[in-house]
């Protein structure tokens, strides 16, 4: 049976992880494909390391457990660089997708991550100029989508509007889009 590609999140409580793995199986949903999304919880309190784990095929998934090897790993906070193995069980030709402020080359020689890719962008700065805020799922969602050919852009548009669309005000809908977009242009890959 054909491997499910595999994505786990890395953040702190409180900085969207869950909600954007959410979003994404939303956007693979509408795609038609296979997928998963869960969660992974330590302490459940604000500022807590937290992951949460995507699955995606096209064909029925039928394993239930944890993520251990996944091809993609995104780092949300670039504070856990170094309190968190964010690479554990990472292949060498795997995909690592950061919140960081500087390019691909530093995060690489931070990480000592010299096979694989490695994609940054600064998502902090971008979620605050626009949104007033540090909100970080939105930003990330538009960066991963830069190098995970499984989902268009435009879907995942669709299935944050369609998340945020109960819980947020139409214009903070919008300035969220334009976070993922803004991201998306501006992800360095290297």
């Amino acid at each position: 049976m054909e491997k499910p590609l595999e994505i786990r999140w890395h953040g702190r409580g409180g900085q969207g992880v869950v909600t954007a793995s959410r979003i994404l199986a939303d956007a693979l949903l509408r795609e038609g494909k296979y997928f998963q999304a869960f969660p992974e919880y330590g302490p459940e309190r604000m500022g807590a390391p937290v992951k949460a784990y995507n699955r995606v095929s096209e064909k029925p998934i039928n394993i239930h457990c944890g993520v251990t090897n996944p091809e993609i790993v995104v780092v949300v906070d670039p504070t856990l660089f170094g309190a968190v193995d964010v690479l554990e069980g990472l292949s060498p030709d795997g995909v690592v997708v950061a919140n960081f402020p500087d390019s691909p080359l530093k995060l690489r020689e931070l990480l000592g991550f010299h096979t694989g890719t490695v994609v940054t962008v600064h998502a902090s700065k971008i979620s605050r100029e626009i949104l007033g805020r540090v909100v970080l799922n939105t930003p990330m969602l538009g960066t991963l989508c830069r190098v995970f050919n499984q989902v268009k852009m435009e879907t995942v548009l669709e299935a944050v509007r369609s998340q945020f669309g109960e819980k947020l005000r139409p214009e903070v809908i919008e300035k969220n889009l334009n976070c993922l977009k803004r991201a998306h242009e501006e992800a360095q890959i290297g």
